[in-house]
């Protein structure tokens, strides 16, 4: 059986990006291994082993394309309202909280937010659908 492991994502400027992990989704380096012309960084936390690899090209001096295949990665957090409003506090401009129903049925409290490259966040209030 598969372990889902981590998920990569590639940054232009490193520091900016481990910045807005660090202070919007209280993630940390746990390593990072540097080659002659990219650098590989991986962050996580205690809730959860899965990991988050930012790749670093040294020298790319154009944005990446995002594309239209990709969608963006979750993350579930006890209470929305205090990260949303932080992530304001600090300038991260993030799109408004959401409640999302099926019918009368309460499924997610969310926001949506960019990292400094374009990648998409969904923040999840933690429920009995998002653990």
């Amino acid at each position: 059986m598969a372990k889902l492991i981590h998920s990569m994502v590639r940054v232009m400027d490193l520091q900016k990006s481990l910045a807005f992990y660090h202070d919007v989704l209280a993630l940390g380096e746990r390593r990072r291994i540097e080659f002659d012309d990219f650098s590989l960084v991986y962050l996580g936390n205690q809730e959860a082993e899965f990991e988050l690899e930012l790749t670093w090209n040294h020298g790319t001096g154009e944005p990446y394309e995002l594309g239209n295949g990709y969608g963006h990665i979750a993350v579930v957090v006890d209470d929305l309202a205090p990260v949303h409003a932080k992530a304001q506090a600090l300038g991260y401009q993030p799109k408004e909280m959401k409640s999302f129903y099926n019918g009368d049925t309460l499924v997610a409290r969310f926001f949506f937010i960019a990292d400094p490259d374009g990648y998409q966040i969904e923040v999840i209030e933690r429920s009995e659908t998002f653990k």
